[in-house]
């Protein structure tokens, strides 16, 4: 039986996932308790440690990272519920971090209490809540950056430096400006979701390319590339109309 508790400010949110959580209460999760500040939570968890909290990501005038800062290691599973617009939904995603976006789906939260019940155990769980923190802090900036786990911890890259990233199956390699490189345990779709939006394409099955650093295009069945710092990427055949159609346009 999972062990949970709820921290969220708002009482009619507690209220209804309480209702939502009653199907599973004797099956899979006993709720042990609920707390509506950072404080009370503290205590709450330290009192009757968890197995599983669902966490606000504001609570009152601080967060839900203010509670997971007192914890050198995370101890108990996170499941945050959020009521963030879809763009920083991107943060959570790019780490790893299990969330539900409020208010909050029945079929969504099944899926995460059994996510749960099969992951209980998670090794690198205070990396992927410090990659959260550094990328959720980094979507209001003017010169974004992301924030990617490296050998030594986490290195912030702007964005604007990137110039394509190139897939080695689970792995992907960033090749940025002053031809440095970084290999990151992020596969190539992960940064595909991450970086559509901020001009970047994926021409092929293994690179996605920052449209900013594009010098000419090739034809051919599905043709070539040229970036500015020299490389030629094929572009595959059925990416080749979405290509051609978005470089009409920059």
């Amino acid at each position: 039986m999972i062990k949970a508790i709820i921290v969220d400010d708002e009482q009619h949110c507690t209220d209804r996932l309480k209702i939502l959580l009653e199907k599973h209460y004797n099956t899979s999760i006993q709720l042990i308790g609920e707390a509506s500040s950072v404080e009370t939570a503290k205590t709450l968890i330290n009192n009757n440690p968890p197995d599983l909290i669902f966490l606000d990501i504001q609570i009152h005038d601080q967060t839900g990272f203010d509670l997971l800062n007192n914890y050198s290691s995370i101890p108990f599973y996170v499941i945050f519920t959020t009521a963030y617009e879809q763009y920083a939904i991107k943060a959570f995603k790019f780490s790893a971090i299990d969330y539900l976006l409020k208010p909050i789906d029945i079929d969504d939260l099944n899926a995460a209490i059994n996510k749960v019940a099969t992951n209980i155990q998670q090794n690198d769980y205070k990396l992927k809540f410090d990659l959260l923190y550094a990328n959720f802090h980094q979507l209001g900036l003017q010169e974004k950056k992301i924030a990617v786990p490296t050998i030594s911890g986490i290195e912030f890259i702007l964005i604007s430096s990137i110039i394509r990233c190139e897939s080695n199956i689970n792995y992907t390699t960033l090749h940025l400006t002053g031809k440095a490189k970084l290999v990151v345990a992020k596969t190539l779709k992960e940064f595909e979701e991450l970086l559509t939006e901020y001009n970047f394409y994926r021409v092929h099955n293994s690179h996605l390319i920052n449209l900013s650093f594009v010098k000419a295009y090739n034809k051919g069945k599905g043709g070539s590339v040229l970036l500015t710092d020299g490389t030629e990427i094929e572009v595959s055949f059925r990416r080749k109309d979405g290509f051609l159609n978005i470089i009409k346009h920059l």
